[in-house]
């Protein structure tokens, strides 16, 4: 089949755009507005995009807010700070949880049942149960070009200035145990993946 998004003439009975770039990570954003009131969110258009210096982006639409604005987004922008957390598949049900549609004043570590840490270089917590978490420091924010205001998108990109990982997923020989972390992943509709033993593989890249 061939369609046009900007025509939705796929004629299927759901976009199936969110159901082709799979398995996307997901970004599990925690923040903080400028009285304090914490905010957590995980988005499934996120990724690393950089590696000298580390930088990760996400991109979230539009809120319900009445600036329109994901409290997210508003909250860095406002900051200039922010923690990804990764979400695992210990911790699906809290992330499912913490991406309630809810106003501002609600705090979704409460509301999904996990505890805030102070992080070390930033203000914004991180999630103690999360085994990675990455401080990031806001760089700019991009607004994608859309067809209609209710389909405006804002990409946040932050640079990584630190990273915890939980010593528990650390080998012997010094690598990450991927596996044991067991992380998911969305893979469009209510869909989504993890990483286990079953499906982890290895190749060599050539010379």
């Amino acid at each position: 089949m061939f369609y046009e998004p900007s025509k939705n003439d796929h004629g299927l009975a759901r976009n199936p755009f969110n159901s082709l770039v799979v398995p996307r990570p997901i970004g599990w954003i925690s923040s903080r507005d400028e009285a304090g009131v914490l905010n957590l969110a995980p988005y499934s258009f996120f990724n690393a995009v950089c590696y000298k210096p580390p930088t990760v982006m996400f991109s979230g639409g539009v809120g319900s807010a009445a600036d329109g604005m994901k409290d997210s987004i508003r909250n860095i922008e406002a900051t200039k700070e922010f923690v990804c957390n990764l979400a695992s598949w210990e911790l699906r049900e809290q992330m499912n949880a913490s991406s309630a549609s809810v106003s501002s004043e609600v705090d979704e570590f409460k509301l999904s049942g996990l505890t805030p840490v102070a992080s070390n270089l930033i203000g914004a917590p991180r999630i103690k149960e999360s085994p990675v978490s990455l401080e990031c420091r806001y760089i700019k924010s991009v607004e994608i070009p859309s067809w209609e205001p209710s389909d405006k998108f804002i990409m946040i990109l932050g640079e990584v200035i630190g990273v915890h990982i939980d010593d528990e997923f650390i080998t012997e020989e010094g690598l990450v145990d991927v596996v044991r972390m067991s992380p998911i992943g969305r893979m469009g509709y209510n869909d989504y993946s993890r990483v286990d033993e079953d499906n982890l593989f290895e190749m060599e890249r050539p010379k």
